[in-house]
């Protein structure tokens, strides 16, 4: 009763597990599509940016600018305004003291500038200015505007201007021309940037636009969809590699859909003859019997192994390949130490090697660890089909080596020698141990030779059955970098 109870337990402690993580995915949702690439924000966006840094650019332009011909203009200025301010001051000295402010204000009259007479002590200038002031020069107030010359040996100062047009009373109920023109250029530049960035940015938001929709695509599962033509070269790069990461998904996918099929199609014929093995043993006392079952059922266990092994294998070749370690080898005794590794397998068999069309000493590159795969399935083959004999040779043509797996078996129809290179593929209805396979061998060895940048190929064999023909690149350092 306690086991019973203890397994109950267990068994609920088992769905209460099952039924908490069901609900922890019950609850997952995939967010939903929304929204789309805005151009008027995007616009907006590069616009506000673009606008901005004209102007802090213009304006640190002219802050700079001004700075550096302050000194040319106030020079100029003082130079230009001299002669007139001496015969200002020399109409001055023509009426007594008192009468200036009089005389100054009839001159006035003639000027489109004010001028005026103040006492120096009013007057606050920066120290470079005073001092020229104080020395009999004139000065410069800060903003170039307007002109101090001290009358002789008096006190008073003569004050000319501000010379702008803008600073004189007559414009004040109007726009200066000069403000005028600064609002037409700076209305100017602002539309034709406008115009500039529409055109800059429209290409982009419809390559952008046109990826999501391709995005989103991929994401409701059709995996056949890729980036549209391409209109802005900043985002071809983009598109090329989305286009790759898209076939690579949809091979994985088709990949993982492929031997999920397969291997659960392929496990049935072993676990059913398991099941009936198990039910044979329970049912017979003979002890010879019982042998027989139970050697039956450990070829099914490594059956089970070899597709598993075999499965595994191509799924890493496929999702992604291991990177390569190419290392020159002697080609000859490679490929004899190869093949004999695998004579075993064919005692009953004839199996040659035949290297002679090979320069003596030749060094291939090759991937010590992922080549052997390709050798070992196409012998595997031959050693399946073949009736009595196989023979491996090898040449060199131009500057590819190839190697010949030839057997005397039944052959490969010339419709069918392309398709025995795909996954789970076999030409034979049989399901027994002795020409069974699981189609893989094939597939695993073109994988690796495509990695080699080589080609695995079928064709008729001299002796009656099939040829199975492995060729790439003598040297490969040039094709991988």
């Amino acid at each position: 009763m306690t086991g019973n109870s203890n397994g109950s337990s267990a068994g609920r402690a088992s769905n209460g597990g099952g039924h908490k993580l069901l609900a922890i995915f019950g609850r997952y949702k995939p967010a939903p599509w929304r929204g789309h690439y805005s151009l008027s924000k995007l616009f907006f966006n590069v616009y506000l940016l673009a606008a901005s840094s004209f102007i802090v650019i213009a304006l640190f332009a002219d802050f700079v600018i001004s700075t550096a011909i302050r000194g040319v203009t106030e020079d100029y200025m003082s130079r230009f305004m001299r002669g007139t301010i001496v015969l200002i001051e020399d109409e001055l000295f023509r009426h007594p003291r008192a009468e200036w402010p009089t005389a100054v204000k009839a001159i006035d009259e003639k000027f489109a500038y004010r001028l005026d007479i103040v006492e120096r002590w009013t007057l606050r200038l920066e120290q470079k200015q005073a001092e020229r002031l104080d020395s009999g020069d004139m000065a410069v107030s800060p903003d170039g505007d307007i002109l101090y010359h001290r009358l002789k040996e008096t006190s008073q100062v003569l004050v000319v201007g501000p010379l702008s047009p803008r600073a004189n009373a007559e414009y004040h109920g109007s726009l200066s021309m000069e403000l005028r023109i600064r609002l037409l250029t700076w209305t100017v530049i602002g539309v034709v940037l406008a115009i500039a960035v529409w055109f800059f940015v429209r290409p982009f938001w419809r390559d952008l636009e046109a990826m999501r929709q391709t995005a989103r695509a991929l994401g409701d599962g059709q995996l056949d969809a890729r980036a549209p033509r391409i209109r802005s070269s900043a985002f071809d790069l983009l598109a090329e590699t989305f286009d790759g990461m898209a076939e690579r998904i949809q091979r994985l996918i088709a990949t993982q859909k492929e031997l999920s099929s397969a291997i659960s199609h392929e496990l049935r014929t072993p676990i059913a003859r398991m099941r009936f093995e198990l039910e044979m043993i329970s049912e017979t006392d003979e002890s010879s019997e019982r042998d027989r079952l139970r050697r039956m059922m450990e070829d099914d266990l490594d059956e089970l192994d070899g597709l598993i092994d075999s499965s595994l294998t191509y799924a890493r070749f496929e999702r992604e390949p291991p990177e390569l370690h190419l290392s020159p080898v002697e080609f000859s005794p490679w490929l004899e130490e190869e093949v004999e590794s695998m004579r075993i397998l064919g005692r009953r068999l004839d199996l040659t090697v035949d290297t002679r069309a090979v320069p003596e000493g030749l060094q291939v590159e090759l991937d010590r660890k992922s080549m052997p795969y390709a050798i070992t399935n196409l012998l595997r083959n031959a050693i399946k089909y073949a009736r009595s004999r196989i023979e491996v040779s090898a040449e060199l043509i131009d500057d590819r080596i190839a190697i010949h797996v030839d057997d005397d078996g039944c052959g490969i129809p010339p419709e069918e020698r392309e398709r025995v290179f795909s996954a789970f593929t076999r030409l034979d209805s049989s399901r027994d141990r002795s020409t069974g396979g699981y189609g893989l061998g094939l597939a695993i060895a073109r994988q690796v030779l495509e990695q080699h940048h080589g080609l695995a190929s079928a064709d008729e064999a001299p002796l009656g059955g099939a040829r199975f023909t492995l060729s790439w690149p003598v040297t490969q350092s040039g094709i991988n970098n």
